[in-house]
């Protein structure tokens, strides 16, 4: 951590746990802004002193005003600034004056407006470097405290959050003010609820790293509209969670967003932002939700209940019906019906009637009352095979169901094991719900989602538990000798790397190229093919010709000298009836490779999450099936096997329905080499090796086409 992040995280500690606070730019209006900030921060009985700074105002709320905050007698902890974003540089700069560290700017106008609101913004980050000053925003709703010795409400929020162990940070303010009715309404409790705006200064990383040691905040969730730094996101998260488990939730919007796309090569025509998000925040250990009601149906799992020691349910439900479809969508989440003991079966048919199912789903039947209820949740528990109970509830005529939701509270209370709830339906069972919300039982109304989540909790500790992975260390790299190419292909200012200058360089990273050679004229190719032996491949070599094979410039399995002098031919007239200007060096031979399974593997360089490796089937069906995965470089052992896995490739490379298995491993080394090679080599934007064969387990993998395309190249 720099000394900027020091002071950011000493400063952030004020902010949250301040023993004075001083308001610029409040009034006594009621339903502004300003006015409601301070209304927020009186009636939540703030533990600290208020200094209402207003330049028009003697008093307010009968507290006295001062007209700057430089006039203020005590020392001040934190300033939230409401001032129009015209002058808010002038209030900052007093802030400085003062000696105030820790600041919220909830003014609107800065870069959020365009060019003028930029300069604004950048007036500000100047002030705040000039006097160590640390803020919040601009453009924020603010930042709420539920713990009791601070109690702070520094938000126009409409009401004050109950206490929880949920921190949730937002981009947007609008967004918060929504977030909190929801939660609100359910019940759900937050340790900390910050929006940050603008990030001009603090940023969700510096928030994120604040969160890792709040010792109030278990779950960390986060809504973004745009990830300016992918990397540091990603190293934040994989921090905080790998040393204080704390799980990271986020809501990244723009999930349809085209991404960028570049047709000359297929690893930038298949790589969009969204793609890339996914496989970074999977990377990282981040859970990704697509909205609202995930997020807080996985974070309710994660704060009220135990950690799952595995993937086996028992299911407690009234209604056949719902439970077939809790079966169902358990199974499709990854979960297990648990297999309950000889003893959990007569305990069961002790207690339940004759036409109950006594078998995991247990269906108490629909004139079950709280009892059954309370017999069939306790013998799951005592099972041990059961790692979690479903209990899943319809209202019937009968149905006693505030008594069972109670019932349900009191025997969660001291578990080891998770207990989730499905009251299904919306006004008859709407108190018992509000029942189980009060007491911290996660309540789903449907199946599915509390499918998802006790899988998404389970699978999060899971990886937690399991070695942390490194990037391994490779061998047999010549990074001076690729520095010498690389630098020589960029002196010439050429975009396009031809598949011979490319090859070249994959080999110095260790990398599996085929046996071959350029040819000049047509002996030399023949001499050539003689060399490596028959069958071979020959291919134009152009600067002018990306896809080959779309200007008929490759010929294959060539078998003698005579095929390969008339392919030359062919591959010279071909280039020369569609493509006459263009300047042809030579052909490339190189063996016939056959009998092996074609994938791809490329590079494609992201703004924000930098190079990122693509994986997946390869040869001529790469955009047609558009099979493939991706990870951010470097890659970890671990990251390049779950690229692999990902893909429906997978199954055909391991070997599935009789088929031979392939030499999986050499996949691996050959992405963990590419994505060292593009840690090493900004300068490339993308790669593709399309295909590389290959072959059966053990026997490793050959390169059968590379091309390259530079950066920053004129």
């Amino acid at each position: 951590m720099n000394e900027l992040q020091k002071l950011r995280q000493k400063n952030l500690e004020t902010i949250f746990h301040p023993q004075s606070v001083a308001i610029i730019g409040t009034n006594r209006v009621k339903g502004t802004v300003p006015h409601d900030i301070l209304d927020n921060i009186l009636k939540t009985d703030f533990n600290g002193v208020v200094y209402p700074v207003s330049p028009k105002e003697k008093s307010i709320k009968g507290i006295k005003a001062y007209k700057y905050v430089i006039d203020v007698p005590d020392d001040i902890d934190l300033a939230i600034l409401v001032f129009p974003s015209p002058v808010c540089h002038l209030a900052l700069e007093q802030c400085g004056q003062k000696g105030i560290k820790s600041v919220i700017i909830i003014s609107a106008g800065f870069k959020e407006i365009g060019e003028k609101g930029l300069i604004r913004e950048k007036q500000l980050v100047e002030i705040a470097r000039k006097y160590d000053i640390s803020f919040i925003g601009p453009n924020c709703l603010g930042v709420i405290n539920t713990a009791p010795e601070t109690n702070l409400n520094a938000s126009f929020a409409r009401e004050m959050p109950d206490k929880g162990s949920i921190g949730f940070l937002s981009q947007s303010g609008a967004l918060c003010t929504a977030v909190l009715d929801y939660a609100i309404a359910k019940h759900i409790g937050f340790s900390k609820f910050i929006s940050f705006g603008n990030k001009a200064d603090i940023s969700e990383i510096d928030l994120l790293y604040y969160l890792m040691d709040d010792e109030e905040t278990k779950v960390i969730l986060m809504y973004l509209e745009e990830v300016s730094d992918g990397k540091a996101l990603m190293n934040a998260a994989q921090e905080v969670i790998e040393k204080s488990g704390k799980p990271i939730l986020i809501i990244k919007s723009g999930r349809t967003e085209a991404g960028a796309s570049a047709a000359a090569s297929h690893t930038g025509s298949l790589t969009g932002k969204d793609e890339i998000c996914d496989a970074a925040f999977e990377q990282a250990g981040i859970i990704r939700c697509d909205h609202i009601e995930e997020m807080f149906n996985k974070a309710i799992a994660f704060a009220y209940q135990p950690v799952p020691r595995s993937e086996k349910v028992a299911i407690i439900t009234n209604a056949g019906g719902p439970g077939v479809l809790t079966t169902d969508a358990a199974i499709s989440s990854g979960l297990q019906l648990a297999k309950f003991s000889e003893e959990t079966t007569k305990i069961l048919k002790r207690a339940l009637p004759s036409t109950a199912n006594i078998n995991n789903p247990v269906d108490v039947i629909g004139d079950a009352r709280a009892d059954r209820y309370v017999a069939a949740i306790k013998a799951a528990f005592d099972d041990e095979d059961v790692d979690g109970v479903f209990v899943i509830l319809t209202p019937q005529s009968m149905t006693d169901i505030d008594t069972i939701a109670e019932e349900i509270t009191i025997i969660a209370e001291g578990q080891t094991k998770p207990i989730y709830t499905s009251f299904m339906g919306e006004k008859d069972v709407a108190s018992g719900i509000n029942i189980l919300q009060k007491h911290r039982i996660p309540h789903y109304s449907l199946p599915e989602s509390m499918c998802s989540s006790f899988h998404a909790v389970h699978h999060f500790n899971k990886n937690l538990r399991s070695k942390v992975h490194r990037v391994p260390a490779l061998d047999n790299i010549q990074h001076d000798v690729a520095k010498k190419m690389m630098n020589k292909a960029l002196s010439n200012g050429r975009a396009f790397i031809s598949e011979v200058e490319t090859i070249d360089l994959l080999k110095t990273y260790g990398l599996p190229v085929p046996e071959g050679k350029l040819a000049a004229t047509v002996d030399e190719a023949v001499n050539i093919a003689g060399d490596i032996g028959y069958p071979v491949v020959m291919k134009v070599v152009s600067d002018q010709i990306i896809h080959k094979s779309d200007v008929k410039g490759v010929e294959l399995n060539l078998t003698s000298a005579q095929e390969v002098r008339d392919a030359y031919q062919r591959i010279h007239d071909n280039i020369s009836a569609v493509m006459p200007d263009a300047t042809i060096d030579g052909v490339y031979v190189i063996r016939m490779i056959t009998g092996c399974e074609e994938v791809i593997l490329g590079i494609k360089r992201d703004p924000s999450f930098g190079p990122v490796l693509m994986f997946g089937l390869g040869g001529i069906y790469v955009e047609i099936f558009k099979d493939v995965s991706f990870g951010v470089a470097p890659l970890t052992q671990e990251v390049a096997r779950n690229m692999i896995e990902q893909t429906r490739a997978y199954k055909i490379l391991e070997g599935s329905r009789g088929r031979t298995s392939r030499d999986i491993e050499t996949i691996v080394d050959a992405l963990i080499r590419l994505g060292q090679m593009a840690m090493d080599f900004p300068q490339i934007d993308e790669l593709d090796i399309n295909p590389l064969f290959v072959m059966d387990q053990g026997k490793g993998s050959i390169i059968g086409d590379a091309r390259m395309i530079l950066k920053n190249s004129n």
